[in-house]
C-alpha cells in the first residue's frame, strides 16, 4: 500500500506544468537569494568552485557550477567515475540482461528500448551512481572512446534517491534518459544518464563523435543518476568500490581485463 500511494502521489505532481514551474523559479533572479541557505542545508564544499558564490545569479547557475581542475584528479590507466555521487550498487548483469537496484529487478532491454543491444551486455558489469542535490552535477567521460550510438527515451521522471529507487515505478528504466554507447579499447560500454524528478533536463556539452576520459560531456539540471554498463570480460571493479560508497569524478572505478 505504501508503494502504491507513493507512486500515485508522484504521478499527480510529476508533469509538464510542475516541471515548468520549478525550472522557471530555479532560473529566475529571485532564486539567487536561496543559494546561501541551499549551501548550508546540503553542507556543500565551496572552496573548489571556479567562481565566487556571490557571482551566481540564479540557483540553477549554482547547481550546474564548475569546479577547479585541481580539485578533481583523473586516475590513470583505469575506468573512472564520470560524476561525484554515491555508488548505489555495482555488480554483474544477470541472465536475460537483468540487473538489481534497491530490491527491484530491472530489464536492460526496457532501459535501452532495444533487446539486441541489451543482449550484448549480458554477463557484464554495471554500476549505478546517484547524485544528491549537494553533488557537483557535471558529467565527464569515464573512458576514451568513439560514440557509436546516442539517443533519448522516456518522458516523465520519478525521484532517483534511495526512497524513489525502492518505492518508485521503475525509476531507472522508465524515466527520461539519454543513452550513449562508446567503443573503447577494452570493448563497448554504455553511459546512461537518467533524469530526476520534475526536471528532465540533461544537457550535452560534448557533441563530437569522440569522448576523452575525464573531459566534461554534459550536466544535469537537478539531481539524478548515471548507470554504466560494460560488456562481459571487459573490466573488473577496483577492490575498494563498494555499495553506498561516496565517489568523486576522476576516481578509479574499474580496471581493464
Amino acid at each position: 500500500m505504501k508503494k502504491y500511494l507513493y507512486q500515485r502521489l508522484i504521478e499527480l505532481t510529476n508533469g509538464a506544468f510542475t516541471s515548468s514551474l520549478i525550472r522557471q523559479f530555479a532560473s529566475s533572479p529571485k532564486s539567487g537569494k536561496f543559494i546561501p541557505s541551499y549551501i548550508k542545508t546540503y553542507q556543500i564544499e565551496t572552496t573548489d568552485i571556479i567562481q565566487s558564490v556571490e557571482s551566481f545569479p540564479t540557483l540553477h547557475d549554482f547547481f550546474v557550477r564548475k569546479l577547479t581542475v585541481e580539485s578533481r584528479q583523473v586516475a590513470l590507466s583505469t575506468i573512472i567515475s564520470p560524476v561525484d555521487g554515491k555508488v548505489e550498487i555495482a555488480g554483474d548483469v544477470q541472465k536475460d540482461s537483468q540487473f538489481l537496484v534497491k530490491g527491484q529487478q530491472y530489464s536492460l532491454a526496457d532501459l535501452l528500448g532495444e533487446k539486441k543491444m541489451a543482449d550484448r551486455y549480458e554477463g557484464g558489469k554495471y554500476a549505478v551512481l546517484y547524485l544528491s542535490p549537494a553533488d557537483y552535477h557535471r558529467i565527464h567521460s569515464p573512458a576514451t572512446g568513439n560514440v557509436t550510438k546516442q539517443y533519448v527515451l522516456g518522458k516523465k521522471s520519478y525521484p532517483v534517491n534511495a526512497v524513489g529507487l525502492h518505492y518508485g515505478k521503475t525509476p531507472i528504466s522508465g524515466n527520461y534518459r539519454m543513452i550513449t554507447e562508446l567503443e573503447t579499447e577494452f570493448g563497448k560500454m554504455l553511459v546512461v544518464k537518467v533524469g530526476a524528478m520534475f526536471v528532465n533536463s540533461i544537457k550535452l556539452t560534448e557533441t563530437g563523435s569522440v569522448w576523452v576520459k575525464g573531459r566534461e560531456v554534459g550536466y544535469f539540471s537537478f539531481g539524478s543518476t548515471v548507470v554504466l554498463f560494460f560488456e562481459k570480460d571487459c573490466i573488473e571493479f577496483v577492490e575498494d568500490v563498494s555499495n553506498r560508497q561516496q565517489i568523486k569524478m576522476g576516481e578509479a572505478l574499474g580496471n581493464m581485463v
